[in-house]
């Protein structure tokens, strides 16, 4: 099933692409440029949005097929199938492939965290049901998969770490644990921690501190995953900047892990991108189309991050758009459902949007 013949439609997305400047040329030798798929996209069923990653994209991460409850839904089975297929497409086109995600508190089944009389597992048994699920899915794709988010989300906004059942049942050092386990699994992989907000100062210490304190434990983390979940003012440049010189003076890698720019007014609490943080209501302006202000806009706050980031190439391992299309973001989802966003580099119908080029503007600035 991995050697299908690439659909006609998709060839000749690719051959119109490649008639564009592509991102992965465009930055190559600076850092990898990538997009998270979902499942239509990576079985070739969109072949838009399929033909647009095999021309623009060098790296890619899977939205959900690799989460807990969808590779891991029963105690005693394994759904390998979707992320098979994602992996085979990136082999395909000769990418890098980032898996996402080992341990999170979120999409994680109940059953996880209990023995089968529903009880809370002890910290020994939870360590066992980690290790094995961790042992099982790196060595999978041991050699295949060339990076690995193992911890998502583990701090909250003031830095403090997250009171999810990983931490109640087991303990500080049940990231340690998860690090130590993919290393196991396979040794020659890259082991990221990946967290949003970390733009903001408290959370950013945390986060510091929890890579120091990885570090001290022998646990080589690869690189430090900003999410980059970012507004039209959100973070500052400063803020994205001391960021990236934060994490460089440990010695730690930078990657944009699932970049977006959210262009409509803010709804919920603030920047979060918490996926408990939904709200009821929000404005919802631009229905039909982006008017050009805001269009301008979203290209110089595209080209203003990117500048940063080609300034900083030499600690940047990639950056990875959260989506290929604007109509296939999360973004029109969340916090508020319903809304029409318009937040990465591709349009509805798979056109490059003037925020492309600004972006494309910024490889040769270096």
């Amino acid at each position: 099933m991995f050697n299908r013949l690439i659909p006609l439609p998709v060839i000749f997305a690719a051959v119109g692409f490649a008639q564009q400047p592509s991102l992965k040329d465009a930055f190559h030798g600076l850092f990898r440029v990538g997009a998270a798929l979902n499942q239509r996209q990576f079985e070739e069923k969109d072949p838009r949005a399929a033909g647009i990653v095999a021309a623009q994209f060098n790296t890619i991460s899977p939205e959900n097929v690799m989460k807990w409850e969808v590779i891991h839904p029963r105690v005693d089975g394994y759904n390998f199938g979707p992320a098979d297929e994602y992996v085979a497409f990136g082999q395909k086109y000769k990418m890098f492939i980032v898996g996402h995600n080992l341990v999170w508190h979120s999409q994680v089944p109940r059953w996880v965290f209990q023995d089968e009389k529903g009880a809370p597992l002890t910290r020994d048994a939870l360590l066992e049901r980690m290790k094995e699920h961790i042992t099982t899915v790196v060595t999978r794709y041991k050699g295949k998969i060339g990076g690995w988010d193992v911890v998502n989300e583990a701090l909250n906004e003031d830095g403090t770490l997250r009171k999810s059942q990983w931490l109640n049942i087991i303990g500080e050092d049940y990231l340690v644990k998860a690090f130590q386990y993919a290393h196991e699994a396979d040794p020659n992989c890259e082991l990221y921690y990946n967290d949003y907000s970390i733009e903001n100062e408290a959370k950013r210490k945390g986060a510091v501190d929890l890579i120091k304190k990885l570090q001290a434990a022998g646990v080589n983390v690869a690189a430090m995953g900003l999410q980059g979940h970012d507004s039209l003012v959100w973070p500052t440049l400063e803020q994205q900047e001391d960021t990236i010189n934060a994490f460089a003076a440990l010695g730690v890698k930078i990657s944009i892990s699932e970049f977006d720019v959210d262009v409509l007014p803010p709804a919920g609490r603030g920047n979060s991108a918490d996926v408990s943080a939904t709200s009821a209501g929000g404005a919802n302006p631009y229905v039909s189309s982006l008017p050009e202000d805001i269009q301008k806009a979203l290209a110089k706050r595209y080209a203003d991050l990117f500048a940063i980031f080609v300034k900083h190439a030499d600690v940047m391992s990639r950056v990875t758009f959260w989506g290929v299309t604007d109509g296939d973001s999360w973004k029109n989802n969340f916090p508020v459902r319903g809304r029409t966003n318009y937040p990465l580099l591709f349009d509805r119908d798979g056109k490059p949007k003037p925020a492309f080029d600004a972006v494309i503007q910024t490889a040769g600035k270096k």
